[in-house]
């Protein structure tokens, strides 16, 4: 199992196998929080209090570089996946199947995701998607995550469903995406007003499932994240530049350091294993990906 060690020297690198499974006890709960679209040049200009918050209180980077192309579906894939396009093969922006064959498929027909790995130590683990774009329902094996809620791109559904998926059942991992600020950049412009005005509603959301975690009495014992799988420019996305490829990602949770940018090359690819390795399993073979470090040792 590859370790990226980032965050050094509060990590320290003698870290035994013990120490890891110490720190993975404590943690019984993944949330994962997508914007589509929400690029992380936007930040610096944004007015989002709850995302700002969750930085100055967790581990962040403003430079995770996506794969190309920087567009949905071959991100979301990676991201979920632990690996890039030409292993696990979905290479468009609305890849229903892998164009390429993926290098391996678990018995379900599918390259192995973050729900694959978690299931594999934990049979018993419960999975819920709820997805607003319809096109991540094909990058989901419906034979190991029990909850896929498709509420056809309407963002206040999805929120509401999380929240109430969060607080009723717990879920071990719980994904939600989200189609804004996507849909403003398209139709409007991405760094325009109007974008920055979404922004304030991608941030209103995150809010309230922090507080879902916090009604569900789990907030101790869960890692909450927020990424997207692209940024934008003018009124698109797909290309090669920084506005475009470079994302934000977020953690706060238990034994999490607090305001710690992380410098080095952190790729869209990581966020599986690392979510992976915070939840105690192991990383899955095929996946390229490493897990990022962020805990102190207790």
């Amino acid at each position: 199992m590859k370790i990226r060690n980032l965050l050094l020297p509060l990590l320290m690198v003698g870290l035994t196998t013990n120490a890891v499974l110490a720190q993975s006890k404590k943690i019984k709960h993944v949330v994962l929080v997508g914007f589509d679209g929400f690029g992380a040049y936007a930040l610096p200009k944004a007015e989002m209090p709850n995302l700002k918050k969750m930085m100055q209180e967790g581990t962040y980077s403003t430079h995770v570089r996506t794969v190309l192309p920087s567009s949905s579906a071959v991100n979301w894939a990676s991201m979920l996946m632990g690996a890039g396009p030409t292993t696990h093969g979905y290479t468009e922006w609305d890849s229903k199947t892998p164009e390429i064959p993926s290098t391996v498929k678990t018995e379900n027909g599918m390259f192995p995701s973050l729900f694959n790995a978690v299931a594999q130590m934990n049979p018993k683990a419960q999975f819920a998607v709820v997805h607003s774009w319809p096109g991540i329902g094909y990058l989901i094996d419906n034979k190991v995550v029990q909850k896929i809620i498709n509420t056809k791109d309407d963002d206040e559904a999805a929120l509401n469903t999380t929240v109430d998926i969060i607080k009723k059942e717990r879920p071990v991992v719980t994904f939600v995406h989200f189609d804004q600020p996507d849909g403003v950049g398209h139709n409007i412009g991405h760094d325009t007003p109007e974008y920055y005005a979404e922004l304030k509603q991608v941030d209103r959301r995150i809010g309230t499932l922090q507080q879902a975690v916090k009604d569900a009495g789990i907030a101790d014992e869960t890692i909450f994240v927020v990424a997207a799988d692209h940024g934008g420019t003018g009124k698109g996305h797909g290309g090669k530049s920084l506005a475009e490829v470079e994302i934000p990602w977020v953690m706060t949770g238990p034994g999490v350091p607090k305001g710690k940018e992380i410098k080095g090359t952190v790729m869209i690819y990581d966020i599986a294993p690392t979510l992976t390795w915070l939840l105690g399993a192991p990383l899955d073979a095929a996946w390229r990906g490493q897990a990022i470090k962020a805990f102190q040792q207790q």
